[in-house]
């Protein structure tokens, strides 16, 4: 895989994605929309991956858009606009239904769009110092597409605040809202990552795979008979796979479970 903005890297059963435009703080434009679309397909595809993550070089996460980027759009048609906003939108899926799990390391500041970026992750960790910002009103816009992963992540009342506000807030407080997971110093930034990523790997593949799955669609559903029989089928049919007999079986016997081998 080849690409111009990003750099891609692998140890073992986990990659890195790496935003990597420093010198426009990873503001984003259509090849950069392109390229993390392509990374977490082909990503996705690698059965053997059991994990990924998504960082970024020098000193903000991300600035949201890019600022050619915006000048350029400022010329769009009503058109043209719905299908580059498209693709921001499909870019967030891509990485939000991505089959393996997702960690952001949010090392700097992280803006508007960025912030989706993150929310469509499944476990963010930021260090202390990071300021986060939906300011798209200021500009007269709004946080569309981005909307869906960050109102999940921090809840409806809280996207009232900041889509409203544009106001900055700290890393500790995305903690107190759950946007984000974990918050330490910087230079603990990469053992927390770490730690995280180990555990994610430690586990059932299929199992992590599924759990996601679950969350994802079992989230706000009305618990009714349907439910119950949905819930009761995925653990009968996990129950019946090969790891899920295999992690039984190795519990019970006192043994590293064969994707440990």
């Amino acid at each position: 895989m080849t690409y111009t903005t990003l750099n891609i890297s692998r140890t073992g059963h986990v990659a890195t994605v790496t935003l990597d435009r420093p010198d426009v703080r990873n503001a984003f434009n259509e090849l950069t929309i392109a390229e993390i679309t392509r990374a977490f397909r082909e990503l996705g595809e690698q059965n053997d991956l059991r994990a990924i993550v998504l960082a970024a070089n020098g000193p903000a996460f991300c600035a949201g858009a890019d600022l050619n980027w915006m000048k350029k759009m400022a010329g769009y048609t009503h058109a043209e606009n719905q299908a580059d906003a498209l693709q921001l939108a499909e870019m967030l899926r891509t990485i939000y239904l991505c089959p393996h799990p997702v960690v952001a390391r949010v090392q700097g500041d992280c803006y508007a769009g960025g912030m989706g970026l993150v929310a469509a992750c499944d476990i963010v960790v930021a260090a202390e110092a990071v300021q986060f910002c939906l300011s798209e009103v200021r500009l007269g816009l709004i946080p569309a597409t981005i909307a869906p992963y960050v109102i999940k992540a921090m809840g409806e009342q809280a996207a009232r605040r900041y889509f409203l506000t544009a106001e900055r807030f700290d890393a500790a407080q995305a903690l107190r809202l759950g946007f984000a997971h974990e918050v330490v110093a910087v230079e603990a930034l990469d053992d927390k990552v770490g730690e995280i990523v180990k555990a994610l790997v430690n586990n059932s593949p299929h199992a992590v795979q599924q759990a996601k799955v679950l969350v994802r669609e079992v989230s706000g559903q009305t618990v009714n008979d349907a439910l119950l029989a949905d819930t009761a089928q995925r653990i009968a049919h996990i129950r019946a796979s090969e790891q899920g007999r295999e992690g039984v079986a190795s519990f019970l016997e006192k043994r590293k479970p064969a994707w440990l081998l």
